[in-house]
């Protein structure tokens, strides 16, 4: 139903009626799905100036001004997957990146023309880390001619491909860390003989871009990752869910599958591609699945777990992006060697690293280098470091003096922060944190799916107290013990994780930066 409404062109005068018409789907629950997805809810706006942390460190809310000045149509935006070419604008599902207020001018009011107009490269990738080809990913060296990991699995057999994956300690890329092997062996271990593998590439967690990189330059890999894991859990039929955004990613997606097919490299597997629509909470996989089924991306209580029920009531193995790239590598080369890639975990991760850099991009290193390491791989810091979120919006923020803890999943819990999707952003002394953490607040308060009241009431308070106190209005709005409370009820009575995270930005100035509150 959601690609109805995009065909319609999104939720104008009459649409619901006429997609009903044609459904036999009420007009009531057509209108639910259409106003749940910002692609679809707001056609009048085709020009998005996207207004994630990134971004308006690099002055989005005076580019998304300048382009109101002009006479586009544009509205602000969440995160847009290119903090790294920051600021960053959609003009109708194409990226526009590093814009300009040349850019501006060039356009002439005109969203289409802005498209043309901008003055970045048509490719949208950022410096890549490691060219080194025996890494699992390697972004900036030649893939391995396609099918030769998926032919290595099937001599195997798939109990032996799964127990590789398993051995191989690989966790979840995507922002939780579970272990892969665990979610192969329950998907395998059902009764149910129709499985389902999907790919969650519906990235929009701020600060974050590494499945845009993998999904432009080693779509091959992708692709063969999913033929492997589809066929090690018996799952026939395979569906790629990239964010609506994604319009780069997506052709080199397409031509990847187009081409395997051609070949005829993965026989009785079925591809599948769905555009998202514009919703963070996508993310979730659940909520993933419930998009996919045509209805408002609303995360499920679990259990079930996808893994026993998922799309479509099967099990459902789910993975992102740069969990599945990994699969043909462990294949390959075994689990002993990428056990041994990393520090303080298995394997390498990508780190996305963004703001106050000389180079932002994604590089692939060790898991568990410090965020020194990582920044002395994007060229240094841009003046004095004063603080960092170390995994995207759901970390918050950590002061310099935790700038040689590792950026690993375990490490950066016993700070109370988390490695998430490894959406490094780099604040320095410049910068004001407490609006950084309001912009992290408002992402929270717009995302939120609105399904549980802790999470939707709570994400809205948060903001409120913060903007408050920011204002002068209640100068006493903000008290440690008052968050905590809050957010230990969004913990509890929320379904997933967005309400656990929500508070952390906030959570976090007050613990390491409580003079920040205070300032004028």
């Amino acid at each position: 139903m959601p690609d109805l409404l995009e065909a319609a062109g999104g939720l104008r005068p009459g649409v619901a009626e006429e997609v009903a018409r044609e459904t036999g789907v009420p007009a009531a629950d057509v209108y639910g799905v259409a106003s749940f997805f910002h692609l679809l809810s707001q056609p009048e706006a085709p020009v998005r100036v996207c207004q994630g942390l990134s971004c308006a460190l690099a002055g989005s809310a005076a580019m998304l001004e300048a382009a109101k000045a002009s006479g586009l149509p544009a509205t602000g935006c969440s995160c847009l997957a290119a903090c790294d070419l920051a600021p960053a604008a959609l003009a109708g599902r194409t990226m526009v990146p590093s814009l300009t207020r040349a850019d501006l001018g060039r356009a002439e009011g005109s969203w289409s023309a802005l498209q043309a107009a901008a003055t970045s490269p048509p490719t949208i990738v950022g410096p890549a880390g490691g060219s080194d080809a025996d890494l699992p990913i390697a972004l900036a060296s030649a893939a391995p001619p396609p099918g030769q990991a998926f032919a290595l699995a099937l001599e195997r057999g798939a109990e032996a491909v799964v127990e590789e994956i398993a051995d191989s300690g690989l966790q979840g890329r995507g922002g939780a860390g579970f272990p892969a092997g665990l979610k192969w062996r329950s998907v395998l271990g059902q009764a149910d003989p129709v499985r389902y593998v999907v790919l969650n590439a519906d990235e929009g967690e701020p600060g974050t871009f590494k499945d845009r990189e993998i999904l432009c330059r080693q779509p091959g890999k992708v692709v063969e990752g999913l033929a492997i894991a589809a066929w090690a859990v018996g799952a026939s039929d395979v569906y790629c869910y990239l964010r609506g955004e994604f319009d780069r990613p997506w052709a080199a997606l397409e031509g990847a599958i187009d081409a395997a097919g051609a070949a005829g490299l993965y026989p009785g597997i079925r591809f599948h591609m769905h555009a998202g629509h514009g919703a963070y909470i996508c993310g979730e996989e659940t909520a993933l699945l419930e998009a996919l089924e045509g209805k408002r991306g609303m995360p499920r209580l679990k259990p079930p777990y996808p893994t026993e029920r998922g799309l479509w009531g099967h099990p459902t193995l789910v993975h992102n992006v740069e969990t599945i790239a990994c699969v043909p590598a462990v294949v390959q080369r075994g689990s002993e060697w990428f056990a041994g890639l990393g520090r303080t975990g298995a394997g390498t991760k990508l780190y996305c690293i963004s703001g106050h850099v000389a180079r932002p991009g994604t590089y692939e290193l060790p898991l568990g280098v410090s965020l020194d390491e990582l920044v002395d791989a994007a060229g240094g810091y841009i003046g004095e470091l004063h603080a960092f979120s170390p995994g995207g919006a759901s970390s918050g923020f950590l002061p310099a003096s935790e700038r040689e803890r590792a950026l690993d999943f375990r490490s950066l819990q016993e700070v109370g922060s988390m490695l998430g999707s490894a959406g490094v952003v780099v604040l320095n002394t410049t910068a004001d944190l407490r609006e950084a953490v309001r912009v992290q607040l408002a992402f929270f308060e717009d995302e939120s799916c609105g399904q549980c009241a802790p999470c939707r009431i709570g994400t809205q308070f948060l903001h409120s107290m913060l903007l408050r106190s920011l204002s002068g209005e209640a100068s006493e709005a903000v008290r440690l013990d008052l968050v905590e409370d809050v957010a230990r009820v969004m913990e509890e009575g929320s379904i997933c994780g967005l309400g656990v995270a929500a508070p952390l930005p906030l959570t976090s100035l007050l613990r390491w930066f409580p003079d920040e509150i205070g300032k004028p």
